[in-house]
Parts: structure tokens; sequence; C-alpha cells
């Protein structure tokens, strides 16, 4: 069985194409610069080198056909047919309340998945240019949502509602939602294999650290609380994101420098984070290399980084009364080895010991990073998101 993955943009779509028997990856790329001259997709077969090919691209739709077009080429293809491809798997950032699952892609989800425009304008909009274009394209096949929000919907309502007036969550649905579900929930699965226990016997933390951030409490396999929030700009400081702030702050910057709305909104979300305290990158990478060069400015930075996500990680393990397990995971977790150092640094009160040597290895396979006596196992797991969506899709066929 044959699932295509698709994640849209406004102006991009990645893909990869599974063979869901042995779970390859048959063909994967990206098109981006859609609706330009000059679009540029990126395709790769396994064994063969990557191919750069450009030219215009008007819209999604023509964007699809276009990687269609080069899986099924006689030369080069990976496959003879389209129909050989049964569903197509579609990320979708936000399912508001109406989804704790993923969902075969009916009249009735679209119309929720419209609804949830509001709660992520950014990103919806784009994911359902993805779903007409490759349903329009696909037409024999199952198209199926995975959402990132659905995994946190099993959060308890004192974990997941403000302390705000009720009437705003009766209207407006303001209530934390949490993201980057689909990683979390498949680094979870992945952690109770490693360690041979069953997933509903284990108290997991997960830390997805990329240019975005959140940890997620994991509970009996249920996520229990996550540290972003209604947005994805609440929790963590991130690669250009503020994370958690006094909300006042926005009133009193607005007065002050007589911004707009949408002017301190940016700044929160591109300007902030690494990049505002840095006043030079949100790269984890040029950051730490600009500290270890005597950077005072980058030090706070990651100073201020590794404290919070510290804290972040205390009152996960207070919540659950402990962890069998702190998984890292995503850009920066998996391979930002000075991080991990850091935030499991004194520690050992709270059951959490690294093993230095192993820690600071250069590898990209699931491993232990723990010391021997850790009372928590330290986990650094690569993320698949990708594969994920398959083996959903693949679950609702």
């Amino acid at each position: 069985m044959k699932v295509l993955v698709i994640n849209c943009g406004s102006s991009s779509i990645k893909y990869q194409l599974f063979e869901m028997e042995d779970e390859t990856v048959l063909a994967s790329g990206l098109v981006e610069k859609i609706g330009a001259e000059a679009a540029i997709i990126t395709h790769e077969v396994a064994d063969r080198e990557e191919e750069v090919i450009t030219g215009e691209i008007l819209d999604h739709r023509e964007g699809i056909n276009r990687v269609l077009r080069l899986l099924v080429r006689p030369d080069g293809g990976v496959i003879k047919d389209e129909k050989e491809v049964a569903a197509v798997g579609h990320r979708v950032v936000h399912g508001g309340e109406y989804f704790a699952e993923s969902a075969i892609i009916t009249r009735e989800v679209r119309t929720a998945i419209r609804k949830t425009i509001d709660l992520a304008p950014l990103h919806n909009p784009p994911n359902l240019l993805g779903i007409d274009a490759a349903q329009a394209q696909l037409p024999s096949a199952v198209h199926v949502a995975v959402f990132d929000t659905a995994f946190h919907q099993s959060m308890p309502e004192y974990a997941y509602m403000y302390p705000l007036p009720r009437i705003l969550y009766q209207k407006h649905r303001v209530r934390r939602y949490g993201f980057h579900g689909t990683s979390h929930q498949y680094v979870a699965q992945r952690a109770a294999v490693f360690l041979g226990k069953p997933l509903e016997e284990l108290r997991l933390i997960s830390c997805h650290i990329g240019n975005g951030a959140s940890l997620t409490a994991i509970q009996h396999g249920k996520s229990v609380d996550t540290s972003m929030g209604m947005t994805p700009l609440e929790g963590l400081m991130m690669g250009t994101r503020c994370g958690d702030i006094d909300p006042a702050i926005v009133p009193y910057v607005i007065a002050k420098e007589e911004l707009t709305l949408a002017e301190v909104k940016s700044m929160m979300n591109k300007h902030s984070g690494l990049m505002g305290v840095s006043g030079f990158s949100g790269d984890m990478r040029e950051v730490t290399e600009a500290m270890f060069d005597g950077n005072k400015q980058a030090k706070l930075a990651i100073d201020m980084y590794v404290y919070r996500l510290k804290k972040m990680i205390g009152s996960y393990l207070a919540i659950m009364n402990g962890a069998d397990a702190l998984i890292f995971t995503a850009g920066v977790g998996e391979n930002a080895s000075s991080i991990r150092q850091k935030a499991c640094e004194d520690m050992s009160f709270l059951g959490i010991s690294l093993d230095l040597e192993e820690n600071a290895k250069r590898c990209k396979k699931e491993r232990v990073v723990s010391a021997a006596d850790s009372k928590v196992k330290v986990l650094v797991l690569p993320t698949n998101e990708e594969l994920m969506i398959a083996r959903e899709a693949k679950e609702l066929v």
C-alpha cells in the first residue's frame, strides 16, 4: 500500500511517498515559491542524486500535478500509475475542538477545518488548498487529515482552560490547544518500543525543540499538558518567538513605541526569542557558535533559553509525580548536545543524570544519553512526523 504525505504552506508543498509494507520512503521533495515564475522543485528518490527543477508553478494544483508527474514518469519514476496511491495524508495544523484524532476528509470535515481558520490563519488556509488540489489530482485515493492539535485533546479541562471570563471560551473557544502533536505522539510511541514497556504504563516528557519548540507531558499514552497554547506563541523561548511573557507588556509597548497591534504581533513572533536577545540570529547553531566565541548577548540568549526549558521540565515532573523518560527531538533537541547538557545539569535530585560522553556523540540514531544510574532515562529520538501521518492514513484506510 502506498501513501502520499502532503504538508502545504502558503507557497510550498512538502511531500513524501511511502511504501507502507516496510515503511520505506520511495520519493520525497519540496515545491517552493508557488505563484512565482521561478518556482523550485527539489525531488529525491532513494539511491539517486537529488534533482532541482525550476519553472513557473502558478498554484498548488499545478504544484501537486508536477509532483505526480515526477512520481510516474517512465524514466526515473517510482510508480507506474497515480492510482497506485491508495491514500493521501494531509498535515492540518489546527483541528480546534472538532478533532481528537485523524479523520477521512469529507464535506463535514472540510467545513470544520474552515471553522478553525481564525485559530490558525497562516496555516489552515494553505492546508485546505493542498487538500483541494490533491483531491482533484487523486480522486480515487482516500484523503485523510492529520491534525497537529488532535493529540492534545486529551488534556483535562483544568490544564487547557485559561483563567479568563468563561464567556470568551463559550463564544470564541479561547483555550489551550497545543501543537507539534504528531511529533510528540510519534516519539512517545518510539520511546515505549525503545524502553520495552507498554506506552500506557509510562510517564514521558517530550521536548520537541526546533525553531519552534514545545514540551508535552504524556501520561499513560495521553497528553496531559503542553507548553504551546491557543497559538504556537505561548510557552518556551524559541528561535524567533518570545514564548511566555507578561501580557501587560503588549499594551505598554504599543503605547510607548506607538506601534500597531499587528506590529507587536510580528515582533513577538518573528523578532524575539533567540533572535531578539542575541540581536543577530534565531538559529541555535549560529547563536551557540557566537557564545563560544565570547559574544555576551549570545550567552545570555542561551542561558535564558535553557533556564526556561529547565523550568518547564521541572513543572512536568511535578504534575506527573516524576517521569520514566525525558525525550529530546527535532532539530535542536536531536543535534544540540550542549543544550541537552545544560538542560539536564543539576537535575540529579529529580532523577536526571546525563552520560556526558554519550550525549556529546554526533549520531542520528535513537539512543540513551542518560547515565546508568539515572532514574529518568534521557532519550534522543529523531522525530518523523511524515511517517506518523502515513501510518494514520493507512490505519483509517
